[in-house]
């Protein structure tokens, strides 16, 4: 079955094309990795799979649904209940702890449940971290919290922006550990990533050059 479907999606700006006519699918329940150096159009995808930008032309299908062509209320409710977001910077809320930096997103889903909480935080190894703001937390539990906020809404789709671009080795290990346990569990991922290595763990990886699909190779196991 196919979580996502891209289809002829371009995006131009001006005389700009930072995407020129991509096609590519994930299915569900399957890691694909994007890759290509800097201006190669994987940010401006990350945009409008996460909807917070439109495309000139082509459309996005997630289970089917144009999601491209949705209203600004349908898209908003798309955001909340489809997508988890996993960026580089981690957009956390400083005044807030890790517990409540959680039950933020679960407010924004207008259901909030402060056990549900404490368990996304637990299970990406933050149950004893609960109280801490982020400045009390190193980049790699930085991360985890951003991981932990992602799936608090259940979401069937996880894109990550680069999101062990910050991290030393170890953590970046951690993180992979997670994301690979996330996979196992039935998590559709989409990840933007630099890394060779860190691409290689995707079932395939998404080549981009100059707003182009350079090409897909399917990682062989």
């Amino acid at each position: 079955m196919k979580a996502i479907e891209v289809k002829n999606l371009s995006k131009h700006f001006g005389e700009v094309k930072a995407l020129d006519d991509i096609n590519f699918e994930v299915k569900k329940g399957e890691w694909v990795s994007v890759m290509g150096p800097s201006g190669s159009g994987k940010s401006t995808l990350v945009n409008i799979l996460s909807l917070m930008d439109l495309p000139t032309s082509g459309s996005y299908l997630v289970g089917g649904d144009d999601a491209s062509r949705l209203n600004a209320d349908e898209m908003l409710k798309f955001r909340r209940e489809k997508i988890g977001l996993i960026f580089q910077q981690f957009h956390l809320i400083p005044y807030l702890n890790a517990l409540e930096n959680v039950m933020i997103s679960q407010y924004y889903h207008s259901s909030v449940d402060e056990n549900d909480a404490k368990n996304a935080l637990i299970a990406v190894g933050l149950g004893h971290r609960l109280d801490h703001k982020p400045s009390q937390l190193s980049g790699g539990e930085q991360q985890r919290l951003c991981i932990a906020r992602s799936l608090i809404n259940d979401p069937e789709i996880l894109i990550a922006d680069e999101p062990t671009g910050n991290l030393d080795e170890a953590n970046e290990k951690i993180i992979l550990d997670l994301f690979c346990k996330l996979k196992s569990e039935g998590k559709t991922i989409l990840l933007v990533t630099h890394n060779p290595e860190l691409g290689e763990y995707g079932d395939k990886i998404v080549f981009l050059r100059h707003g182009k699909l350079e090409k897909i190779k399917e990682i062989q196991r």
